[in-house]
């Protein structure tokens, strides 16, 4: 008897204990957005409702609307964009679906979910820096993405999708498994992209690969399907019954200074796209990336503001997978491909027929050849080898040989600790977070040699990403952007280049290593354009099980709540694949709730 006692003493001390810390964590992260912090009960008045309500019309809540919707209950869809899509429209529609799908199976690639499971849990997988692909990732998540992935390719063509016909490959990939090819693209047929305003050229609409050729067919399908969509829709909070353990009722939303109470009686889907644009809540994972990291990948077609995970913290959520966004492996974080603007990720640029180049404001210059510039921080300084690529990642046949779980697979690697990425997010010095500017100097010969036009709409001089004068001098005092803490030097950046061009001389960069510096930075004028390294992935967010289902600090699930794709943590695998996967199961489970009283 007294030891039942003990035990139950000690068990109510546990819970206690576990409760306490769930409720600190919870209430500090929900400090982050205060005006999402409201857990309220069943408000006066439903303006709409559904059985199941998706926040976010992109590559995660498209396929949860379409997968709810036939299952026989109805869906409301909101955006609060003015256009479906989120990121996914303007991706390059590169879509890593393995595990014998019929794809595979045409073009005599071995595959299976058992093997898809095995690549993406793998924990001897480990880049030349030493981090670590797939060691932290949720073997439950895993799991369900590896038995659904092959089904998702085929719902996928069966809702539309065209597929470049051709075997599947590595193109586009970043972290999806080395034993076999997995990434298949989307076709951009003759819809208009967002980035340009027009279809791609007729000759390859079969071909290539965009992003767009998996979004319009999918708005097709949820349209035809009559799930509910509304644009211009932004959620502020969530509803819950009570903050705990009452489940999840529906959402409050905005739109056109109107708020709006949305009921789901089944479920809500949190579909918001992650966090990457969301300053202080990226910081939680990374310190170093404050506000000049400021031409997040997608921007500004679409935010990744944190707006689903904020509202799911604020009634009590889980984060989870930490690690997986903090690794320094995959797309996290990419070196500047465009130079000049404030949006420079390589992969996408904004041209002026595009319906938000007003925005975007430039196209940018591609850099060709990093022995055309030289690449100083905000105190006119160089900080490493130009040319160096940025964080790798793990993709198929990435290792030769390759064993599954062999600690070979490791001990084979050459190890390459610097990085240049690291370097650029170093700073100054100073106790001041964050590496400040990077700024490409270079001269018109450099102009010359890349073919570059230095005028709008390639430049953006209007809002201080590019800068020009007749002398180094004048350069650094031209140089004026909100995120340059400290103005440039004018005599240090002389003798930076001045340095520099003696390293052409002796064809040996004594700093940094550069090979052979060709250049000279010597003919009038001279140019400075923006640089700074371009924030891209979320991979870590909310915590769910295999099911999608949301959970508490404490492991428990919030019923009514769902969530998939970049909101979702504990998953390292980037793009489109697990964000489609994840909202057709997430879709598949909340049409399976039981409906709410009608009381609540």
């Amino acid at each position: 008897m007294k030891r039942d006692s003990e035990d139950k003493n000690n068990l109510s001390r546990r819970n206690f204990a576990k409760t306490a810390v769930a409720g600190v964590c919870a209430a500090a992260l929900a400090g982050l957005a205060a005006q999402q912090a409201e857990a309220q009960t069943r408000p006066p008045h439903w303006h709409m409702q559904a059985d199941v309500v998706v926040v976010g019309a992109g590559a995660s809540g498209l396929p949860a609307a379409i997968e709810a919707n036939e299952r026989g209950v109805s869906v409301i869809l909101i955006d609060a964009n003015f256009d479906v899509g989120g990121h996914a429209i303007i991706s390059g529609g590169n879509v890593a679906l393995g595990g014998g799908t019929s794809r595979q199976k045409k073009y005599g690639i071995e595959d299976s979910p058992d093997t898809v499971f095995r690549d993406l849990t793998d924990w001897s997988i480990v880049e030349p820096n030493g981090f670590p692909d797939y060691r932290y990732n949720d073997k439950e998540l895993i799991r369900a993405f590896a038995d659904d992935s092959a089904p998702t390719f085929e719902w996928l063509v069966a809702h539309g999708v065209i597929f470049a016909e051709k075997a599947p490959d590595s193109a586009g990939g970043s972290g999806v498994g080395n034993s076999a090819p997995r990434e298949n693209h989307a076709a951009p047929m003759a819809w208009p992209q967002i980035q340009t305003g027009k279809p791609v050229d007729a000759a390859t609409a079969a071909t290539a690969s965009s992003g767009i050729g998996l979004i319009r067919p999918l708005e097709a399908a949820a349209r035809k399907a009559g799930v509910q969509i509304l644009l211009k829709h932004r959620m502020s909070s969530l509803i819950r019954q009570e903050p705990s353990p009452g489940r999840v009722l529906g959402i409050k939303v905005t739109h056109e200074s109107k708020t709006l109470n949305i009921r789901a009686r089944k479920g809500v889907i949190l579909a918001t796209g992650g966090s990457s644009s969301n300053v202080n809540f990226r910081r939680i994972f990374d310190p170093r990336l404050t506000e000049e990291y400021n031409g997040v990948a997608g921007e500004p077609y679409s935010a990744q503001d944190a707006s689903g995970e904020l509202a799911a913290i604020a009634i009590g959520a889980s984060l989870w997978g930490a690690y997986n966004q903090v690794g320094e492996f995959g797309l996290r974080l990419a070196k500047a491909g465009r130079i000049g603007c404030q949006y420079g990720y390589n992969n996408l640029e904004w041209q002026p027929g595009s319906p938000v180049f007003h925005l975007a404001r430039a196209r940018g210059l591609q850099v060709h050849d990093y022995q055309d510039v030289i690449l100083v921080n905000q105190l006119a300084l160089r900080f490493y080898d130009e040319t160096q690529g940025q964080y790798t990642s793990n993709n198929y046949n990435s290792l030769q040989p390759y064993t599954q779980g062999s600690y070979l697979n490791a001990a084979n690697i050459k190890y390459e600790p610097a990085n240049f990425l690291d370097a650029a997010l170093a700073g100054t010095g100073d106790a001041v977070n964050g590496g400040g500017p990077i700024w490409a100097i270079f001269d018109a010969d450099a102009v010359k040699r890349e073919n570059w036009a230095v005028d709008p709409p390639w430049v953006d001089i209007g809002e201080g990403y590019f800068f020009s004068a007749n002398t180094i001098s004048a350069l650094a005092t031209a140089i004026v952007n909100k995120h340059q803490r400290k103005p440039i030097p004018g005599a240090i950046l002389e003798n930076t280049v001045a340095r520099y061009n003696s390293f052409v001389d002796g064809a040996k960069d004594a700093d940094f290593g550069k090979p052979a510096p060709q250049y000279k930075i010597q003919t009038p004028p001279f140019y400075a354009a923006w640089a700074t390294p371009v924030v891209h992935d979320t991979r870590a967010g909310l915590r769910i099980n295999a099911k999608c289902q949301v959970m508490d600090f404490s492991g428990d699930v919030i019923p009514g709540l769902y969530c998939g794709g970049e909101s979702a943590g504990g998953f390292s695998l980037h793009g489109l694949a697990r964000c489609i996967v994840q909202g057709r199961v997430a879709g598949q489970n909340a049409a399976l709730e039981t409906p709410a009283s009608s009381k609540v």
